[in-house]
């Protein structure tokens, strides 16, 4: 039986097709040619109709012959042409050769060829895509990484707490296609929730948005301190649905609480507009991260003022600090009025002490407060208290003092400062300050009145009048025009 197939298979062979061609074309004819030249034109040197017969049916096989052939080579050609053209990059091509011979072999050779390129090339393709999502998440957890750096060295370089939860909002923001991000933070009273930062696409409107202690958004949030979401496969009906659609203009979101000592003290959310979404599992633990790193702020926050009211003296000058002089003030005022005393505030100011700071640098700056502070401080007695009261002014709680004694102290100081650094040959060194007197209780009974009295008066003459004091009837420093 395998021999009969192989002898089948043989007949179908391109090499048996040649062999055949060749016999056709050149054998035969060349045979018969022989055979009438010796038997009828060499004998009889005539021709006749056999003979002609017989000349016929050898051009004929030849016409078969050559027929074959091109047949053959139409056919090798056509495998050739189409191999070029895949060879050139369209593997789309399919050659389709019927007959069971080498040529047909070639073609379906060809064809499973072209079948594994468009196979290979779907999977690079499916690769390619697949390589570019990894790219695009890495991408999106370096850019993570890298705003979750930028809140922790504002948190540990104690920055302002409103400009991390800022921070914070608006890089959570970037997670899961959110369109806006929002804060509320509890007010004061602790009553209710306010937007304390809104950030993304037509956000203004959350701005205004204020919820009681409990809202039915975030009720259970609040109550369990857990996350809420609501999207594509977590659905929410009735209130929830109304104040989302309606107060924050999202049809999905992630929101979490920002827990600190027990307590929910904020709300951290994301939110989108997209009528089917849903949320994956890295964009939770994400945004839960971006929660506890505001809460960590808040936490900081905290610990920071609680660290400022402890403190009673200023590092650098090593007078005391603003909280500690105001508390002091009002307790001297309080003493005043019980025992009918007379008790004075005097703030001071250095005159440009900016431009001072531009032109000569935090180091030179530093020295000069200090210089100045020794100053203020050798030019009062113990029982009076001196402060530093912001970066370039200072603050003096003169008990027992009225308005025209503080004067008096007052001015000394102006005239050391003035002499001190009037020795200096450039001129931009040459520091001079300014004061305003207030006195309880003809400006004020209290501690606040105090202060926002004398910082009234620096603030309404400041700009006019440099290297003077005020508050008392006339400006002390007036003298200095007859000088």
């Amino acid at each position: 039986m395998s021999v009969k197939r192989t002898k089948e298979s043989f007949r179908h062979s391109l090499s048996y097709k040649l062999r055949v061609a060749v016999s056709l074309m050149s054998v035969l004819p060349m045979l018969v040619c022989i055979y009438l030249v010796s038997n009828y034109i060499l004998p009889k040197a005539g021709l006749s109709i056999d003979i002609l017969t017989v000349i016929l049916v050898s051009v004929f096989i030849a016409v078969i012959g050559f027929l074959v052939v091109k047949q053959i080579f139409d056919r090798v050609m056509s495998v050739s042409n189409e191999a070029k053209l895949i060879a050139a990059g369209d593997v789309s091509r399919h050659l389709d050769i019927p007959h069971d011979d080498e040529v047909g072999d070639l073609g379906d050779a060809l064809n499973q060829l072209t079948q594994r390129i468009r196979s290979n090339m779907d999977e690079l393709k499916n690769y390619g895509e697949k390589t570019n999502e990894i790219n695009i998440e890495i991408q999106k957890r370096v850019l993570v990484l890298s705003s979750l750096l930028q809140i922790s060295s504002l948190v540990s370089q104690a920055a302002p707490l409103d400009d991390i939860l800022k921070l914070v909002t608006e890089k959570a923001r970037l997670l899961a296609n959110s369109e806006v991000a929002y804060l509320f933070f509890r007010s004061e009273a602790k009553a209710d929730f306010i937007m304390k930062v809104a950030d993304g696409i037509n956000a203004e409107h959350l701005l205004a948005v204020r919820l009681d202690s409990e809202p039915a958004i975030f009720k259970k949030l609040i109550q369990t301190n857990s996350v809420l979401v609501i999207d594509k496969q977590h659905p929410v009906q009735g209130a929830i649905r109304k104040d989302l659609e309606d107060k924050f203009r999202l049809r999905n979101t992630v929101a979490l609480p920002i827990f600190v000592r027990g307590m929910v003290v904020g709300v951290l959310g994301i939110g989108n507009t997209h009528e089917t979404y849903s949320y994956r599992k890295e964009d939770l633990e994400l945004m839960d991260i971006f929660a506890k790193q505001a809460a960590i702020a808040v936490e900081n926050d905290i610990l920071v003022h609680r660290v400022e009211k402890l403190e009673i003296k200023d590092s650098l000058t090593g007078l005391y600090n603003e909280h500690y002089i105001r508390n002091r003030l009002q307790e001297e005022i309080k003493r005043a009025i019980a025992y009918q005393r007379p008790c004075s505030f005097i703030l001071l100011e250095i005159d440009d002490f900016k431009g001072y700071h531009d032109a000569f640098g935090s180091l030179q700056s530093e020295n000069a407060l200090k210089k100045v502070a020794v100053l203020i401080k050798d030019s009062v007695t113990d029982i009076d208290r001196v402060s530093r009261f912001s970066d370039s002014s200072f603050a003096v709680v003169l008990p027992e003092k009225n308005k025209r004694q503080a004067s008096g102290v007052a001015e000394d100081i102006r005239k050391k400062v003035e002499f001190t650094f009037n020795e200096d040959p450039d001129s931009r060194r040459r520091i001079t300050i300014s004061g305003s007197i207030t006195e309880n209780p003809l400006d004020g009974i209290t501690a606040e009145e105090l202060v926002t009295k004398a910082k009234e008066l620096l603030d309404s003459a400041g700009q006019k009048h440099k290297n003077t004091v005020f508050g008392f009837k006339e400006k002390i420093n007036d003298n200095k025009k007859n000088n």
